[in-house]
């Protein structure tokens, strides 16, 4: 019933930015609390931001400043932009409830940043 669709993953430079979109039916983002997910490989599912039925916003530390979570509730759209990106941050990205994460998931979107 959950449906997830990650896009606007891809390769760029340190220093550049990508816009990553979320597209999400059978929950509302408005009403939910929504989190952005990435995976490196050899590493564990890490939090990057959530954010609040209110707008609430948080971030992991190493992405403070440079990352910006946000929603359009008009098309029930998940977005993080990704500014001044640096290799550590190449991972798969994910999106979801931040308390569905035992269900469904969507396929995720590729981020690779090179020196």
């Amino acid at each position: 019933q959950v449906q997830l669709a990650e896009s606007g993953g891809g390769s760029v430079q340190a220093g550049g930015s990508l816009r990553l979109s979320c597209a999400v039916s059978g929950i509302i983002v408005s009403r939910n609390w929504m989190c952005w997910y990435r995976e490196a490989p050899g590493k564990r599912r890490e939090l990057v931001s959530s954010i609040l039925g209110d707008g609430s916003e948080s971030y992991a530390a190493s992405v403070k400043g440079r990352f910006t979570i946000s929603r359009d509730n008009v098309t029930n759209t998940l977005y993080l932009q990704m500014n001044n990106l640096k290799p550590e941050d190449t991972a798969v990205y994910h999106c979801n409830g931040c308390t569905l994460v035992r269900g469904t998931w969507g396929p995720g979107t590729q981020v690779t940043v090179s020196s």
